[in-house]
């Protein structure tokens, strides 16, 4: 099961899941997405992340969106599975499900519905099950702003020392705790920033890479920082982190995924619809999306 070489050494997009106006699934959609995505150098893909209302599908659903972006991406992307279940139990079946459908890893969240009950024991405990009877690496997924569970770096570091937990994915936006877990995690230990806002400081504190929403609706201008972090061009590096910051937090805290929708759509992407209980934007925030994609200069056919 060890495999710390697993590939995700960049940026890799949590691919939204487009929906039609009743709610179906649009496939072709998104295989249109995930062709576009591939002329990106993108490093590879997480299906069902949060960005993919995994929440708001059903396990069929969840099975082919694996299989269409497994079928859709180039050979050499690595495909990260969101595995978003509560119990132990259903999250170990997840990963299987997930290694069936083609995954190459899972992404687990933090169980989070008796969250007063969550201890580092209580998490500890759950991580190491799964990665004990998971087929595929065990990435932890560590998103308090929906979960209201904060995992923190000791945990993380001390669970990094599993052969099967590979990883992390630190949406938190908390630069210090994202330091930390990549000092204390062993060498190999993949730690992905997941917030936007950070990406370029996460790099030069020497993060594996990224999972960011604004990958969805930039691509292209994800990569190129990253790339430029690589190449020690701070000037580059830094200007495009200015760039996307406003957009990344537009389609993340600000309006969520029905904005990276909007997003896509705007930049030649099938968005699609947000699935119920999620609602479109209305005209003005529609508006403000379009401004602040505009104000970024990374979109000329916008200006």
């Amino acid at each position: 099961m060890l495999n710390r070489e697993l590939h995700c050494k960049g940026i890799l997009p949590p691919v939204t899941t487009p929906f039609g106006e009743a709610g179906e699934v649009d496939f072709e959609g998104l295989r249109h997405n995930v062709a576009r995505y591939n002329e990106a150098g993108l490093a590879g893909y997480v299906a069902l992340g949060s960005n993919g209302e995994a929440v708001h599908l059903t396990l069929e659903e969840q099975t082919r969106v694996i299989e269409t972006i497994k079928q859709s991406a180039l050979p050499h992307h690595t495909i990260i599975a969101g595995v978003n279940e509560l119990s132990t139990h259903a999250a170990i079946a997840a990963t299987r499900r997930a290694a069936d459908a083609g995954a190459d890893a899972a992404l687990v969240i933090t169980p989070y519905f008796y969250k007063s009950r969550m201890t580092g024991s209580a998490l500890s405990d759950h991580f190491i099950a799964v990665a004990e009877a998971s087929p595929l690496p065990v990435f932890i997924y560590n998103v308090p702003q929906n979960t209201g569970v904060i995992i923190d770096p000791a945990t993380i570091a001390r669970l990094a020392q599993h052969p099967n937990i590979v990883g992390v994915k630190d949406s938190a936006g908390n630069f210090g705790a994202l330091a930390e877990t990549q000092r204390r995690a062993p060498a190999g230990f993949k730690v992905m920033v997941g917030n936007g806002g950070i990406l370029y400081p996460s790099l030069l504190m020497g993060a594996t890479g990224a999972i960011l929403a604004v990958a969805c609706a930039a691509p292209r201008a994800c990569v190129e920082l990253f790339n430029a972090a690589l190449a020690g061009d701070q000037a580059l590096a830094c200007d495009l982190q200015n760039r996307l910051a406003p957009l990344s937090q537009v389609v993340t805290a600000g309006l969520g995924v029905a904005a990276l929708k909007a997003a896509m759509a705007l930049n030649g992407f099938v968005g699609g619809h947000p699935r119920a209980p999620l609602v479109p934007l209305d005209e003005t925030e529609s508006a403000h999306v379009r401004a602040v994609m505009r104000d970024t200069g990374l979109f000329p056919e916008m200006e």
